[in-house]
């Protein structure tokens, strides 16, 4: 997998990386000084590589591990219900590292995985949090309510989220980005919470809608 950019760099596992190709010089001090090979290329070379801000280095690097339910952690768990945009789950993850949350669900199918445009817009964030894949989320959700979570899924006509006194151990659930969250992860979960709309629209982004909860929700795990 192809990852980019200077954050990215300074921030990936140098264990995950196979090879840097990079057109600024300022990256060779660093990639020598960590024992990572690298070829120097024209800029060109590397816009024919991939899409965006390379910022004159790409990493070639092996695909991401996915982590399992066992190895779940933290207080507070976000589980995401199929969501459909990377920069959406880049996003999260990103807010997920700022307040302390260690722990990321999301289904095998019919959702984003990690690639190069979850890693760009997680800014590195993706390497301090686990993201955990798994075939059900309601079997997840039952599991995870055994370990003693409880459920709290961001939907339409739920309970305001500034009057909801969370429970210690709790999960916090984003739908995707079109169909919000599903009909059977919705009639498991606990609490529905919603945020109050006043304006014209009546939806928020879902990473935008995730960092306004996770602040209410969190309490600074770290």
């Amino acid at each position: 997998m192809l990852i980019f950019g200077k954050n990215v760099l300074y921030e990936t596992d140098k264990k995950t990386i196979k090879k840097a190709y990079i057109s600024r010089r300022e990256y060779i001090d660093y990639l020598e000084s960590n024992k990572i090979k690298y070829d120097f290329v024209d800029n060109n070379v590397l816009n024919s590589k991939v899409k965006g801000n390379h910022q004159g280095i790409i990493l070639d690097v092996f695909d991401y591990e996915y982590y399992k339910l066992e190895e779940v952690s933290g207080n507070l768990v976000v589980m995401l219900d199929h969501l459909a945009d990377p920069h959406n789950f880049g996003a999260i993850i990103r807010t997920c590292e700022c307040i302390g949350v260690s722990s990321i669900i999301i289904p095998k199918d019919r959702s984003v995985l990690v690639n190069d445009t979850v890693y760009k817009t997680s800014v590195g964030a993706i390497n301090n949090v686990k993201i955990i894949m798994v075939n059900n989320l309601k079997n997840a959700i039952d599991k995870l309510k055994d370990l003693g979570y409880f459920i709290y899924c961001a939907d339409m006509d739920g309970e305001d989220y500034k009057h909801i006194n969370y429970a210690p151990k709790k999960v916090l659930v984003i739908g995707s980005e079109g169909d919000g969250v599903s009909r059977i992860v919705r009639d498991n979960s606990d609490v529905i919470v919603s945020l109050p709309m006043k304006g014209k629209i009546n939806s928020l982004n879902a990473s935008v809608s995730a960092g306004i909860l996770l602040y209410e929700m969190g309490t600074y795990e770290k």
